[in-house]
């Protein structure tokens, strides 16, 4: 028996040293994350710091505090894992995204959102691969096979949406982050599917008919992801309508909303589809009808919930890979050549730049063409704009690289740590860099008139962010804000205003048939204790 109870002790001892180091861990992250809030409060009105770049700071100068502690053996508290942040941190942000973005400026620029987001990502990931495959062996960094080049032109070609909701202004310049976010939603889709098919075929043979399942597997993905979060959205909008939950607990459908958004997003892992894109289109979904169905209340508790889940998670994320750029194993690797690290860091940024502008400014020129009132076409100084702005990679291209070139978190080859180094090196670079030069590159190119900061303040009860203050501005879902088209019963009215002609039958057709089933504005069920009872009551 003291046998026994003497071997138990040390066991006891070990489980509760190591979870007692989690708990400091834990403290120490969280008042990081206080202190990233703290800090970028401060700079809020700094021309050239956004809060990305403060976390992303903040948690360099933590791991480097860190690494001379514990003597140079770590600098991170957590090892960066992928699962964590495609399973728990991602989510939240892109569904955010969906929820509060303007759909009637998004779906205005749909086709270019999909050119740029998706056409301008395979461009991008075919010239970044052909360069990596014609410098890299002129450097010597170690065997690298097909696959791992067009890897790397995929992880390289996601942008960074993350950071482009912290640099752009959606009411400063609603096209611009239309086309921005927009196209770095579906490009970090693109690029994730890319990915896991480039991963999932045999691409040492190409052959025709290889590539033509690669395009049908693509789009199979993009299509059903899609769908998947349309039909999640409308199902939670069917139930909350149907049964009216806040009659008695609004906590019921604030909950059902947040769980029905996360499973949309765990269906699509499920069934190995594009949760990016699902959740996303489950966020636009249920902004236009899912948050009409709920009570007062729950409208501001949700567009609160949804934007502060969302706000911790992007603080969470850059101070996590600030902390783990400076991981000593991989470093270590590389540190008796960093002229060759240095070297495959510079040659991906000059990559990246040229993929970016190989599709930004020609197919700017076509959509341009097929624009015929100047005022929908698209700038020389705005593609500058949407070009420079897409250069910064984050968290995706980190996850990808990790999920690519080590084994859990860890790796033992030369040619892998000199890649996992160089995404990092890229990924700070661009964000700092780019990142900072962002605001006054559009405050340069673009400067904005004084007098439209008031025209910003309209307000529009359709969507989620003008419960209290109109942050979408201009009337997301407004009757008013497009040119109205009068019964276009023409093909020549079709052809003449595509955009409006197309969105004045969506309208008819939501309100004939969609809202009546989903509810949405103005289609609320008169339910006793329901905001239609309550509005119906001082109308009388």
């Amino acid at each position: 028996m003291a046998i026994g109870l003497s071997s138990v002790i040390p066991k006891l001892q070990m489980l509760y040293t190591s979870d007692h180091a989690s708990v400091v861990s834990m403290n120490l992250f969280v008042a990081l994350l206080c202190a990233c809030i703290v800090i970028g409060h401060l700079l809020e009105e700094n021309r050239w710091m956004n809060e990305s770049i403060t976390a992303l700071v903040i948690g360099v100068c933590t791991g480097v505090v860190i690494l001379l502690t514990s003597g140079g053996k770590s600098s991170h508290i957590f090892v960066f894992s992928e699962d964590l942040f495609f399973i728990y941190l991602l989510p939240p942000i892109i569904f955010n995204a969906g929820f509060q973005v303007k759909k009637k400026q998004f779906f205005r620029n749909f086709v270019t959102i999909v050119l740029f987001g998706a056409v301008g990502t395979l461009i991008s990931c075919g010239i970044i691969s052909l360069g990596v495959i014609q410098f890299f062996k002129k450097l010597d960094i170690g065997l690298l096979e097909i696959g791992d080049y067009l890897a790397i032109g995929a992880i390289f070609a996601a942008t960074d949406s993350v950071c482009t909701l912290q640099v752009l202004n959606q009411d400063e310049t609603p096209l611009l982050y239309s086309l921005v976010f927009g196209e770095g939603v579906v490009n970090d889709a693109t690029s994730v599917v890319l990915f896991n098919a480039i991963q999932s075929f045999d691409l040492t043979h190409i052959d025709p008919r290889i590539a033509l399942h690669f395009i049908g597997n693509f789009l199979y993905l993009f299509l059903t992801s899609t769908m998947l979060g349309v039909m999640t959205g409308l199902l939670s909008a069917y139930i909350i309508k149907k049964l009216y939950f806040g009659r008695h607990s609004t906590d019921r459908e604030v909950a059902l909303m947040m769980l029905m958004a996360y499973l949309s997003y765990m269906m699509a892992e499920l069934f190995y589809l594009s949760g990016i894109l699902t959740v996303f289109f489950c966020g636009i979904v249920m902004s236009h009808y899912t948050w009409h169905n709920v009570t007062e209340s729950s409208r501001v508790t949700t567009k609160h919930a949804f934007a502060t889940f969302s706000f911790v998670a992007e603080i969470f994320i850059f101070v996590y890979v600030g902390m783990d750029a400076l991981d000593i194993e991989k470093w270590k690797f590389v540190s008796d050549s960093p002229g060759t690290s240095v070297a495959v860091s510079s040659i991906l940024v000059a990559l990246i730049m040229a993929g970016r502008a190989a599709f930004i400014f020609p197919l700017s020129l076509l959509i341009n063409l097929a624009k015929k009132s100047p005022n929908e076409k698209i700038s020389f100084r705005q593609q500058v704009v949407v070009w420079w702005a897409g250069l910064m990679r984050g968290a995706v291209s980190i996850a990808l690289a990790y999920n690519q070139f080590t084994r859990s978190g860890h790796t033992q080859l030369r040619e892998n740590a000199i890649m996992i180094t160089s995404t990092i090196t890229v990924v700070l670079f661009s964000t700092v860099v780019f990142g900072m030069l962002t605001k006054p590159l559009i405050r340069f190119l673009l400067p904005q008139p004084k007098h439209t900061t008031s025209m910003l303040l309209s307000s529009d009860p359709s969507t989620p962010k003008s419960v209290t203050v109109p942050l979408l501005g201009e009337g997301q879902d407004s009757e008013f804000d497009l040119p109205q088209v009068v019964r276009p019963n023409s093909i020549r009215a079709l052809l003449r205003t595509p955009t409006h002609t197309v969105h004045h039958y969506w309208r008819k057709f939501d309100n004939a048939f969609m809202r009546p089933v989903f509810g949405g504005r103005g289609f609320v069920p008169f339910v006793p204790g329901s905001p239609t009872e309550r509005s119906f009551q001082q109308e009388q």
